[in-house]
This record gives structure tokens, sequence and C-alpha cells, in this order.
């Protein structure tokens, strides 16, 4: 059983959630989300938010808070091969509903299908999720500049009252 050993990113002006599956092998080495170079999440973001790419873990955190943006993973251990998605088996999910019992959270995002579907089968009773293609280096379907079309409906939400 593989444990996830990052906590979530939050505070209470977080206005939405995005959510993953589960960290990759370089993540969790790192102990920081999205750690993998070829991971296409911070500079989507950072494109979409029209800031500076954050590079280190404490310009990643600030990033995320002073835009109102909460972040952490659906599942809190299971089996997984290295990083592999496809592969994970016997799931534990994070309290996600801690997150939006704590922070004013308008909506919830997933990033990816995998995401999205854990999300739907283990958190029945939560608000529906948007789900937003996946960052993953494995989503070459997806350049970068249609990630971040893709993605934009980030900063529409935040944009909201």
């Amino acid at each position: 059983m593989t444990e996830h050993n990052i906590p979530p990113i939050f505070d209470r002006n977080s206005k939405i959630l995005i959510l993953g599956s589960f960290p990759s092998v370089k993540s969790r080495e790192a102990r920081f989300f999205y750690h993998h170079p070829q991971n296409r999440f911070w500079r989507v973001l950072a494109l979409i938010l029209e800031c500076p790419q954050p590079y280190t873990i404490d310009e990643k955190k600030k990033m995320l808070l002073s835009h109102g943006i909460a972040l952490w993973d659906v599942i809190k251990s299971c089996d997984i091969n290295g990083s592999s998605d496809s592969s994970i088996r016997n799931v534990n999910v994070n309290d996600i509903g801690s997150i939006l019992s704590s922070a004013p959270i308008k909506q919830v995002f997933v990033n990816g299908a995998t995401a999205e579907k854990l999300y739907k089968k283990y958190c029945a009773g939560l608000p529906a999720p948007i789900r937003l293609p996946s960052t993953s280096p494995a989503n070459a379907a997806f350049s970068l500049s249609r990630l971040a079309e893709e993605w934009s409906v980030i900063t529409d939400k935040l944009s909201e009252n």
C-alpha cells in the first residue's frame, strides 16, 4: 500500500478546488504536487492566471493561495505500480469534505478522467466536479495551448462573485 504524503493546500480564501488522482513517484519523492518536469500543471496554471511560472515549492504554494486555488488528490492510499493511474487498486480516499467545510469552495475541478472516475465513485454526495483534460505528459493529444484554453474555465469561476 502506497501512502499519499502531501498535505492539501488551501486556506479560508480558496474558491476552487483542483483534485488529481494520486501523486506520481516524482511527486511523492519531492513531497509536492505535479513535481515531474514533464507534467504541464504549473505551466498551464501560470498561463491562465497570467503570472510567472513558479519553480520552487514556496512559489507554487504562493501562486495557488494568492489566486484562491486549493489543491489535493482524491486518493489517500492505494496499491499502484509506479505512477500508472491505470494500475490503481485498493483505494482509500482523502477527506475532501474537510476542505469543502473549511473554505468557501465554489467549484471542484478534477485533473483528468481518472481523477473524475475516482471522485464520482468514492465521493458521492460531494459537489459535482468539472473534468479538465489531464496535464500529464501521457495526454499527448493536448498541446500546452489547448490545455490552457480548456483550463481557462478556472479563471471564469474565480472571477465570479
